[in-house]
């Protein structure tokens, strides 16, 4: 009779682990890991080439880069910005520029130069979309429609045809966000891990393995985007919120019996280390202004008798850098013809007017060519039902992506009704599009899809399959042939005067 040994410690710690706390915890194991990069660099192909066509035209500057791409030229000369009077105050941090001055120093100071790192960013914004949403919902085919909705976004292609800093901030913070995804997936894993092997979770992060690495290097890429603008304020509040949420979330998964008392013990000082990371890594993107001494208010701290004995006067100097720059911002009230509000740009009442050109002529008739900085209205007016749709998911299922979700659209949003007497503009709303873009990609995959078990989208339903399919390619015909019938919009094309103002729907857009 064959002789059955008994069980291990560590296997009989298994049997405690139930099918549903594995569930709710276990990774993902995708079956396409290498297909689904195929798929992925085919949308990706898709939005640089729709990017990157005549992006040189017109061949002059326009709008605001008449400051950032002579700020971004500036910054390769002297490492910081300058007029040729010499040095003059920013408006922005310069990682931003330095962004646009890769494009400069790769091409020379040209159409094509100083908006060829918009461009790239942009369509590498469609990547990391993308995988993003692959893996918040577990399927590649969901991944590429939310790639393919974002380069079909009239904003977001504007964007990223332009040598503005919108489009910059949008990549770090999207950036930020996928680490943080990768992040959750990874805690959860180890905290099945320990369950698996020991019975129990351990409250802390007793092996280097077990750091949060993601969470890190979520840090730095958010201080990239401070590096860029400071309106990544409010979204980190919100990537805070969520990375606590998260954390506790995953303890409770696991059965941990004192919740938040673990957490502020063993977590805070993480937090901590994240805050440094931010703030440490927003001074870097400063380096080209303190390895000079012409720079603005570089020896602010010397000539003002304002050095502080702990701290060096390059840092004392910075600082009140920032509270001018701080200022600017606080007292910008000048009225502007395309300024527009946080609600209002839900519904795209005010796009922005980049380029015009009405000098040329179609044959008997005149022409207009123009760039507006709008976006593609067809996809961008399901974003508040999309949202509504999150809303009822969050409630009736406390679905983890849609509460994230909606928590950093209105963190996009809301925090500039703060302001109500600040000239804001319509492309301010452009960092939070792809969280839009997602919680459509959601309700189409609820089309789709079963309810999940567990907050997870599960397989296709064979009798929803044909209803939801069809619906899913109605709808990415609409977005596309909106996409194409507004191109002309956007790329500066001449159009026949008549047919260029058939375009716009509504006075306001004009």
């Amino acid at each position: 009779m064959p002789v059955f040994a008994p069980p291990t410690p560590q296997q009989a710690a298994r049997t405690v682990v139930d099918n549903q706390t594995r569930a709710r915890l276990g990774a993902w194991a995708p079956k396409d890991a290498v297909t689904s990069w195929y798929w992925a660099g085919l949308v990706t192909l898709l939005a640089l080439v729709l990017r990157m066509v005549n992006i040189q035209h017109p061949d002059k500057i326009i709008f605001d880069e008449t400051y950032y791409a002579n700020d971004a030229k500036a910054l390769l000369k002297h490492g910081y910005e300058r007029n040729d009077a010499g040095a003059t105050i920013a408006a922005h941090p310069p990682f931003g520029k330095w962004c646009i001055a890769l494009g400069e120093w790769l091409f020379g100071y040209n159409s094509f130069g100083w908006r060829f790192s918009a461009a790239i960013f942009g369509s590498l914004s469609v990547l990391l979309l993308i995988r993003i949403a692959r893996r918040m919902f577990r399927s590649t085919l969901l991944g590429c429609l939310a790639g393919t909705l974002l380069a079909l976004e009239g904003l977001h292609f504007t964007s990223s045809r332009i040598a503005l800093l919108d489009i910059f901030l949008l990549f770090w913070v999207l950036a930020a966000f996928g680490c943080l995804v990768l992040d959750r997936d990874r805690r959860r894993a180890q905290l099945l891990a320990q369950l698996e092997e020991k019975g129990a979770i351990d409250p802390g992060r007793t092996s280097w393995r077990d750091w949060p690495w993601w969470r890190v290097a979520a840090a730095v890429c958010l201080g990239l985007a401070f590096g860029v603008k400071w309106s990544a304020l409010w979204l980190s509040i919100a990537f805070v919120v969520l990375m606590i949420v998260w954390e506790l979330q995953a303890r409770r998964s696991a059965g941990s019996k004192h919740v938040f008392l673990d957490w502020v013990g063993y977590e805070t000082g993480w937090l901590a280390l994240f805050a440094v990371v931010i703030v440490g890594t927003y001074l870097l993107t400063w380096t080209g202004w303190f390895l000079t001494d012409d720079g603005y208010m570089r020896q602010y701290a010397a000539e003002n008798d304002a050095s502080v004995w702990f701290l060096p006067d390059a840092l004392v100097s910075l600082w009140h850098y920032q509270s001018y720059i701080y200022e600017f911002h606080s007292n910008l009230h000048a009225k502007h013809d395309y300024q527009s509000t946080p609600l209002s740009w839900l519904i795209m009442e005010r796009p922005v007017l980049y380029y015009a050109d009405y000098s040329g002529e179609c044959g008997d008739t005149q022409c207009a060519a123009t760039i507006s900085g709008m976006a593609n209205p067809l996809l961008w007016w399901s974003f508040l039902p999309a949202l509504a749709v999150c809303g009822w998911r969050w409630i009736t299922r406390r679905d983890w992506r849609s509460v994230s979700i909606i928590l950093i659209a209105f963190a996009g949003i809301g925090p500039w009704l703060l302001y109500p007497d600040r000239t804001m503009f319509f492309f301010y709303a452009l960092p939070v599009v792809p969280f839009f873009i997602l919680g459509v990609t959601m309700a189409l995959g609820m089309a789709l899809r079963t309810e999940p078990a567990e907050n997870e989208i599960a397989h296709i339903v064979p009798e929803r399959r044909l209803i939801g399919v069809a619906a899913l390619v109605l709808y990415l015909a609409i977005v596309g042939a909106s996409f194409v019938y507004f191109y002309p919009l956007m790329t500066g094309m001449d159009l026949p005067y008549q047919q260029w103002d058939d375009h716009f729907w509504f006075d306001s857009w004009i």
